[in-house]
């Protein structure tokens, strides 16, 4: 019997696929001091995010999606590296974050989510904020990435002292004020950024790879410097937004996820390319109207509280996610472990990795992975969730010269329930302490801390 007309068939009926499947391509959107109640469809009353309104409704919107740590340079650490940052050595007790005069950065025996990617023929760029090191050895291109075109560190940084003071500099900003240099791969080429403009930059230059680069698989780690004081916005977006300068500063970011998600629609690409949105962690709200919402939450950037970790999440991948809204609890750290995993690629077994698959929430919808959070202020475990409970065993304002306050026993609030955290369930749960001091004492039984690396500081 001829063999053929059985072979057509059966790729007829889906028994074997026409083509062989193609890697999917991958963009992560991740914005800087974003709170949990910035956009619309995460309730914002007055700030108008049409396009990240649609994503979320296209695809899935996280309820429950946390940043690794509630401050920068940890933060996007644990996102590259599917790793809590203690175990990189990126966090501090001293220095929450690398500055221009650190002289560490990321460990090049990490392994990144674009140098797993690489393994599988990726092309990989990396665009906007940086912040894992400003020496030329940690910048993305020796991380894995095939270009790269951004800050190295926060846009406050190299602030021009003689200018004005801090707060009003952030306030009332001028691009003078802050020499923070632009980089391409790891040449200066502007200085002082002309940050007015840098978030249409950034994704014109998104664009441009996604464009030159759409008939191979591709990495586009997209890192905004805004929302982070000081505020700056393009012309288009100046004044559009009720909720003033903050909002004009959203608005424009939701402008460049429109842009993008149309880029790859126009390129046939949108039906092959997983899209995340997110933050490194929440708003900061010292800054006051500069600075944006935890909607419910409590608290905001700096503190192990909801409102400083607890992040919009969005999950975009039309044709393959089925729309939804999802309550499972997932991190920044479960990109890495999930993209590696959609690649193909093979996620590191000689290290303790802490990203979780989401494949199946994202094919299949359903309950996560993801049953335990740990959240550390620098190299301090000072909460963990299980569950819907989670006990705080330290507290501490976010800012200011306020002191760590010890609980024994800990505080414990059913975020479920409560999730601005205001109703201390800990006496009436004494099993529910007994649980999490277990999974506490697992972790810290197979915990290996990384040598610090934001301590040490650039001899002159």
């Amino acid at each position: 019997m001829n063999l053929l007309p059985r072979v057509l068939i059966l790729m007829i009926l889906g028994s074997i696929p026409l083509f062989a499947a193609k890697s999917p391509n991958f963009v992560v959107i991740f914005c800087d001091d974003l709170g949990y109640g910035d956009l619309g469809c995460f309730g914002h009353p007055t700030i108008q995010t049409p396009n990240l309104d649609r994503m979320a409704a296209q695809g899935i919107k996280f309820t429950q999606f946390y940043a690794a740590a509630p401050v920068c340079t940890p933060s996007r650490a644990a996102l590259l590296t599917g790793r809590l940052p203690v175990r990189s050595g990126m966090c501090s007790d001293k220095r929450r974050v690398l500055f221009p005069d650190s002289a560490g950065g990321l460990p090049q025996r990490e392994i990144t989510l674009a140098e797993g990617l690489k393994t599988k023929g990726y092309a990989t760029a990396a665009i906007g904020k940086w912040h894992l090191g400003h020496k030329t050895q940690y910048l993305p291109t020796n991380n894995g990435f095939d270009t790269y075109f951004g800050i190295p560190y926060s846009n406050d940084m190299d602030r021009i002292a003689s200018a004005t003071k801090y707060r009003e500099a952030c306030k009332n900003a001028k691009i003078e004020y802050f020499n923070v240099p632009l980089l391409r791969d790891t040449k200066e080429i502007e200085r002082p950024a002309d940050q007015t403009t840098i978030t249409r930059r950034y994704t014109e230059e998104a664009i441009r790879f996604i464009q030159t680069n759409k008939n191979n698989p591709f990495f586009v780690y997209l890192a905004h410097s805004m929302p982070h004081v000081p505020l700056f916005r393009d012309k288009p977006f100046v004044g559009v937004s009720k909720r003033g300068i903050y909002g004009d500063v959203i608005e424009e970011i939701d402008w460049s996820v429109g842009q993008i998600l149309k880029t790859l629609q126009d390129e046939g690409l949108a039906e092959n390319t997983l899209v995340w949105f997110t933050s490194d962690n929440g708003p900061w709200l010292i800054f006051e109207t500069h600075g944006g919402s935890a909607g419910l939450l409590r608290d905001g950037k700096g503190s192990t509280w909801e409102g400083g970790m607890r992040e919009p999440g969005i999950a975009w991948w039309p044709g393959r996610i089925k729309p939804h809204t999802n309550h499972s609890i997932a991190s920044t750290m479960d990109i890495y472990t999930t993209c590696l995993t959609l690649a193909g690629a093979k996620v590191p077994e000689d290290r303790v990795v802490d990203g979780m698959d989401l494949t199946s929430v994202l094919l299949k919808g359903g309950k996560g992975p993801r049953e335990a959070m740990f959240f550390y202020r620098g190299e301090q475990l000072y909460a963990v969730r299980k569950g819907p409970w989670k006990a705080h065993y330290i507290t501490r304002a976010a800012y200011g010269r306020s002191q760590p306050e010890k609980h024994d026993p800990p505080v414990l609030y059913h975020l479920d329930h409560d999730p601005a955290e205001k109703h201390d369930l800990a006496k009436e749960n004494p099993v529910v302490l007994a649980e999490i001091a277990k999974v506490v004492k697992e972790h810290n039984a197979k915990l290996v801390r990384g040598k610090n690396q934001l301590n040490t500081l650039i001899q002159k």
